[in-house]
């Protein structure tokens, strides 16, 4: 399959330079990834040779994994290993990442799933690992722009139990599994990158 015969997904190239950014910043020491909800694979294979120094593991929902080793599969990286199949509300694979990543998949996630999601960082999550996510958020009740409300909208028409999180909510789901959150920063587009910090228990 040609690369024009990929599924393409035009957000990820409206939104990919201003993310990459901040993770050549962030993942600077980072040696293990794991995207959680990969989607088309676009994400990864654009960040992957910009972070050549680490592995980056994609995952996604076994009817989807088609479409993102498509993309991987016209991928020049090294760093790009074959796509792990990883449904947030099953069994997750069994390896150890210093950071995970997910982009766009919190609103779409129905609540439960965004809760089993950060129950189940832990068995992944290395000590002193980290968690980023992209994507909208409302912060104090409010949405960043008002062209967020709207999408809101749509989201609960699809389906009532998605919907644009709540930045308290998800700092205090973090909180129950030991992460902090350290960064919020305004991306276009009126999404957020935030980052949670795990912090491993003072034992002394």
């Amino acid at each position: 399959m040609g690369v024009d015969k990929l599924r393409d997904a035009p957000s990820t190239a409206r939104n990919r330079d201003p993310i990459c950014e901040h993770l050549q910043r962030l993942l600077a020491d980072s040696r293990h990834v794991l995207e959680v909800g990969s989607g088309t694979g676009q994400h990864a294979v654009y960040f992957a040779p910009r972070l050549s120094h680490l592995t980056w593991q994609t995952s996604e929902r076994r009817q989807n994994l088609q479409e993102v080793q498509a993309w991987l599969a016209h991928s020049p990286a090294d760093n790009l290993p074959a796509p792990l199949e990883l449904d947030v509300t099953g069994a997750w694979p069994s390896l150890q990442v210093d950071t995970v990543f997910t982009a766009n998949t919190l609103h779409i996630m129905p609540t439960s799933a965004v809760e089993t999601f950060f129950r189940r960082l832990p068995e992944v999550l290395q000590p002193d690992g980290q968690l980023i996510v992209y994507g909208p958020v409302k912060i104090e009740g409010q949405y960043i722009g008002p062209g967020n409300a709207d999408f809101d909208v749509w989201l609960k028409q699809q389906e009532p139990h998605r919907g644009i999180r709540d930045l308290e909510w998800l700092d205090q789901l973090a909180g129950e599994q030991g992460l902090t959150r350290v960064e919020n920063n305004y991306l276009p587009a009126n999404n957020q990158l935030l980052v949670w910090q795990k912090h491993t228990e003072n034992t002394y």
